[in-house]
């Protein structure tokens, strides 16, 4: 265990040496001053952040990576073969028998479809309406942003509440006035995926909001004041220039938005458990980790779903980047 972590530091520490070199070479190529104090005061600064991200990030990724080609079970962790390919076989045979890995891609795939549109929707939509000069906007702009603050645990945990099946639950206590039986949101196959997106789109959208804020107030005003003296109305105003102007700002909201989609958990963890209807690859992978103990083949999951998700990323980046 010791001698791979030394292993992967000596190999980590060289690059990054490497890296470091090769600046300096190029620095002095273009004429500049090399100051060995300046230098050594950055990296001290860098070093904290450096080793936090070789412990919490760089070795989990490694281990991950060599742990999918194993067998690797927690209770056994002196007992680990390499199994080579049987991971990923295991679970294209899953797939292929329509079991929980098939219904955990299915249901990924329906909340990432429903909730990065209606997200980013949202948070456009909210940017908007508090970049106009308004009384009060600072209130509306901590109200939109509260839930993100706000754990996604407790945050679902509120939304449970006002799901309830009970007839005093928020929402089906709304409904009774109105003569409805109570409901079980939750546990319905066709609203329990719908509520988690609701949630998710609502509690995320104000993240966003910032985001598309800061791109608002880049785009210059005098566009707008000439397009208004050309008679262009508000749709053309949006159409040829807010939306020009936030372009690299939607290139980078809509591959966070994707790649949070494709990571989350927590939502059905706590509205629903572990149910077929609303089972994502994450708490697929989570639970054949932690609760069955199989690392090994969790971690195989977690690297197709990297190598998904990395492709999917870069192709949005191609087909969304900015034009020479």
């Amino acid at each position: 265990m010791w001698g791979s972590v030394l292993l992967i530091l000596a190999c980590f520490v060289a690059l990054f040496v490497a890296f470091s070199v090769k600046d300096v070479v190029a620095m002095k190529k273009r004429g500049g001053k090399y100051r060995i104090k300046t230098t050594m005061a950055a990296y001290g600064m860098l070093a904290p952040a450096i080793v936090l991200a070789f412990i919490f990030v760089m070795l989990p990724i490694i281990y991950s990576l060599g742990y999918s080609f194993t067998d690797f079970y927690l209770l056994k962790p002196n007992d680990i073969h390499f199994c080579m390919l049987d991971n990923f076989k295991d679970i294209f045979r899953e797939i292929g028998a329509k079991g929980d890995m098939y219904h955990a891609i299915v249901n990924t795939a329906i909340f990432v479809v429903c909730v990065v549109p209606l997200q980013i929707g949202l948070a456009l939509g909210l940017a908007l309406f508090v970049n106009r000069k308004l009384r009060a906007v600072g209130i509306f702009k901590v109200c939109f942003f509260a839930p993100v603050v706000i754990s996604l645990t407790i945050t679902a945990y509120l939304w449970m509440q006002i799901l309830s099946p009970s007839q005093y639950g928020l929402l089906n206590s709304f409904l009774g006035l109105f003569g409805a039986e109570p409901q079980d949101f939750l546990n319905n196959q066709k609203t329990a995926m719908l509520w988690i997106v609701l949630m998710s789109a609502w509690q995320g959208c104000g993240y966003q909001m910032l985001i598309f804020l800061s791109g608002l107030t880049n785009i210059r005003k005098e566009l707008y004041e000439a397009a208004s003296l050309d008679g262009a109305t508000a749709w053309d105003q949006f159409l040829h220039i807010t939306c020009p102007g936030l372009r690299s700002t939607f290139l980078f909201i809509v591959i966070t938005v994707f790649v949070g989609a494709c990571r989350v958990m927590v939502q059905p963890m706590v509205l629903t458990g572990y149910q077929t209807h609303t089972m994502t690859l994450s708490y697929y992978m989570y639970v054949q980790g932690y609760t069955y103990r199989w690392v090994g083949y969790s971690s195989a999951v977690a690297l197709l779903m990297t190598i998904v998700i990395g492709s999917i990323t870069l192709i949005q980046r191609r087909v969304l980047r900015e034009k020479d």
